[in-house]
Parts: structure tokens; sequence; C-alpha cells
């Protein structure tokens, strides 16, 4: 990846007073339940190794974070690939906070899906759910006040979305190409702008942000062999509310998005925290979420989701969660999946994850999805 500005000798000059050095490799195992529908294996290792540096002067006022990112994987060769996922130097002056280099920003209160979450782009290969992003280069700066934090961004290079290969899993019948086209005449060089305001108000959490530029989620041209992604420009207003009441988790996330098409979407719902559930040490999180997106074609255009997250309160930190997100107008289509992990020592965890698919409809957007449900165990080394 090029970047068109330079942030290393920014710290040649520096005295380093700290520094450290830590990092996870993973070895993780896919077993989908069917062959795929194109004839792919059931069959996927993949090995990941995701170290991070960073150190420190200026008592703490001044830091650089390195992490890049390196997957290996058996089946696919688009999801054997590394990035940067954070090159990122801050100097904190008084309340403010100033950011150059490559980065991970995360907005977002709700568990189902992240709607307002747009700075960075979705590594696809990498989870069903869409939570891994790639690094973003960006230039950052931001006011803590009384008032509210209010940040500013630049985005001088657009990163495009990963997608399965041709004998990847979770991908359409047709595989995406690596042929992008842009709105922009400026391609990949164009530069997009944020800005993001957030606050407390009492019991509530409120962000609100606005966007402007490459939209990181592509349409697609369709070929005779394979689907060729077209990144329109676009301007996205959003909102994210949490209110935190005793036990209860209240949540929002709306937006309305004006790009090759115009679209409003939302997803709100609750939290519910049993504190010491069954007389145990367990605390048990029940989740309700409503999702509504106005594109017909969308997968979250009319959805329930239902979750329960158990947090076993061991010395393991053993967490498990379940969820299901279902069509509230099909009963025959729905998502459902299981997460769990625990500790096995300070150094090695265990993580062990499912995923199915339920579609009957040519339609549907997840109809090409509906072989590919798959068991994943990870094993976990952090170093």
């Amino acid at each position: 990846m090029s970047l068109r500005f330079a942030v290393l000798p920014l710290f040649l000059a520096a005295s380093v007073e700290a520094a450290g050095f830590s990092g996870q490799i993973n070895l993780e195992q896919r077993q989908f339940l069917h062959d795929g529908l194109e004839g792919q294996d059931k069959s996927q290792t993949s090995l990941v190794i995701e170290p991070e540096w960073y150190t420190e002067w200026q008592d703490g006022d001044a830091r650089l974070t390195i992490q890049p990112f390196l997957r290996l994987d058996s089946m696919d060769d688009e999801r054997t690939h590394a990035d940067l996922r954070e090159f990122m130097y801050l100097q904190l002056i008084d309340d403010y906070e100033f950011r150059i280099g490559v980065g991970k920003v995360f907005w977002g209160v709700t568990e189902s899906i992240h709607l307002v979450d747009v700075i960075n782009q979705t590594d696809n290969v990498e989870s069903v759910d869409g939570e891994q992003k790639l690094g973003q280069p960006m230039i950052s700066l931001t006011a803590v006040k009384d008032w509210g934090t209010l940040t500013g961004f630049v985005l001088p290079y657009f990163r495009e979305r990963t997608f399965a290969g041709k004998d990847g899993r979770l991908r359409p019948p047709l595989p995406v190409n690596d042929n992008a086209r842009y709105e922009s005449s400026a391609g990949q060089e164009h530069i997009d702008g944020s800005l993001r305001y957030s606050h407390y108000f009492g019991d509530w959490d409120i962000g609100a942000s606005f966007f402007k530029g490459t939209n990181r989620e592509p349409y697609f041209l369709p070929g005779s062999t394979s689907l060729t992604p077209y990144y329109a420009q676009m301007e996205q207003t959003s909102v994210d509310i949490q209110g935190i009441f005793g036990s209860w988790l209240l949540k929002l996330e709306a937006l309305y998005r004006d790009s090759l098409e115009n679209h409003s979407a939302a997803v709100t719902g609750f939290e519910y925290t049993i504190v010491g559930a069954f007389e145990t040490y367990w605390d048990i999180g029940l989740i309700a979420e409503y999702q509504y997106d106005s594109r017909s074609e969308s997968l979250n255009q009319n959805n329930l989701f239902l979750g329960a997250r158990f947090a076993m309160n061991d010395i393991d930190g053993t967490e498990v969660l379940v969820g299901v997100s279902q069509d509230l107008d099909n009963s025959q289509e729905s998502t459902g999946r299981v997460e769990a992990s625990a500790r096995i020592n300070n150094n090695w965890k265990w993580r062990a994850n499912a995923w199915w698919f339920n579609a009957d409809k040519l339609d549907s957007p997840l109809y090409f999805a509906r072989k590919d449900d798959f068991i994943e165990l990870a094993l976990e080394y952090y170093f």
C-alpha cells in the first residue's frame, strides 16, 4: 500500500522513554458442513500473525504504534494477505489530540450490525460480521472539551474491500475481480473527509457524524465470469446513541446516505444484564435489536436480532455469545452465530465460532451462502 505522506521523519529526533512489543499468533481451522456451490473444499486452515510495537516519549504525550497483519490461508489465495493495520503517530497537546499515519477508528453501539462505522474499509475475507477492518491512511485532530469531543478527519487514500477468491467460500456464484472502477476520476486518491461530535448527557452517550467521500460499500457491475466493484461517491449523516439505566442498555444507530442510490437505515434495541444468574457468578446479557434498511434488496431491510451473552466470570474469562437474525418478511431466511472463548493460561487462549445461513429464494441476498454453514476453531498465542 502506497502512502502520499510520510510520518517517520517526525520521530527521528525523539528521545524514546518507553517501548513495548506484543502481539498474537493464531492457528485457525474452519470446517464447512457442505461442499461449496462452486466445488470449493470443506476444510480451510489459516495462520495469523499480528505483532504490535509501540514507543512513547514526552512523558507519554507522544506515541508511535505499529501493527502489521499477515494471514496465510490453505484454501483461498485472496484470503492470504498482509495489511498494515496501524502505523500511527499520536501527539497530545493540552486538550487536543493530533494523529497522522495509518489507523483504525470504530464508531457504533449496537451488537448485530454497525451501521455508522464508516472510516475504515471492511476486510471482508476476515470475518462474516464485517468487524475486521483494513488500516486507513488518515490525519485527524480531536478537541476534548467540556462541551464534548469533536474530531475532524482527512482521509487521503481509499482502501478497496477484500473479497474471497475463486476457490474461497462465502462468495457469490461469480467471484469479485480486482479491476475496481470509481465514480471519481481521482480513484483511490480521492481525498475524503469526516467530522464527528460526541458527548455524555446524563445517562446518554450521543454521537453525530458526517462523512463525504468514497463509499466504502461497493456496487457491483456484472460480467460473464466475474463481478466488478464500483465505488461511488457518497455523503452520509449518522447518529449513534446509548443510554445506561441500571441493568439496561438502550441503543440506536441510524443514518441517511446519499450515493448512487439514496437510502436510510437504522438498528435499535436493548441489552438487559442479569447479574448472578441462577445463583451463580454468571452474568447473562439478553439482547434484542430491530434492523431496518429502506433498500428492499438489503440483508437487513426488516430483521429482528435476538441474542444472549454469557460471561462466566471465572478465572479463564469464559464468554459465550449466541444470536439469531430473522427476516420478518420471510420465515425461511435467517442467520445465526455462536461465539465462545476462554483463556488456557497467561499466553494461550481458545476460540470457537459457528455460523449458519438459511435462505430459500433466488433473489435473497443470503441465497449464495446457503451451503456455507461452518464451525471455526482457533488456538491463539499472545506474547
